[in-house]
């Protein structure tokens, strides 16, 4: 699902619906974005494998259903929670993943508009935010 993900933010979300993704990039006030209607884009086809698959008998089916399902609460945890901390649970963290995470996605945000952009996923980062997070452990160790 990581390679999904990178494809549909890249393409999809930094492309023709830009307009949905946009106000995630430049926040505006309120605790509800536009960019919170890809939630429905993507739980409407994962429920629709689900009920279909098991309807059927059609269990692959079902188990994309089920995979886009546990993605897409992978992403609230790390996306909304950890990283951006909508929901201030986790928000103390110096744990080494979890401030790469955030760093690359730092990066990601500094374009604020749809080009030109880097670090489109969200589980796996590229090495050069690992090296940056563990250069500053050991400046601040």
């Amino acid at each position: 699902m990581e390679g999904i993900t990178w494809l549909t933010h890249r393409y999809i979300m930094h492309g023709f619906l830009w307009y949905l993704h946009e106000d995630h990039h430049q926040p505006k006030p309120g605790f509800f974005e536009k960019n919170d209607a890809f939630f429905l884009i993507f739980a409407i086809p994962s429920w629709l494998c689900i009920m279909l698959g098991l309807q059927y008998q059609l269990y692959a089916l079902a188990a994309i259903g089920f995979g886009i399902t546990l993605y897409g609460l992978a992403y609230f945890i790390v996306h909304e929670i950890i990283i951006h901390q909508r929901f201030k649970w986790f928000s103390r963290s110096n744990n080494t993943y979890i401030r790469t995470i955030r760093w690359a996605h730092k990066m990601h945000h500094k374009h604020r508009d749809k080009f030109e952009g880097e670090s489109f996923g969200m589980l796996f980062v590229a090495k050069k935010y690992w090296q940056k997070v563990k250069a500053d452990k050991l400046r601040n160790a």
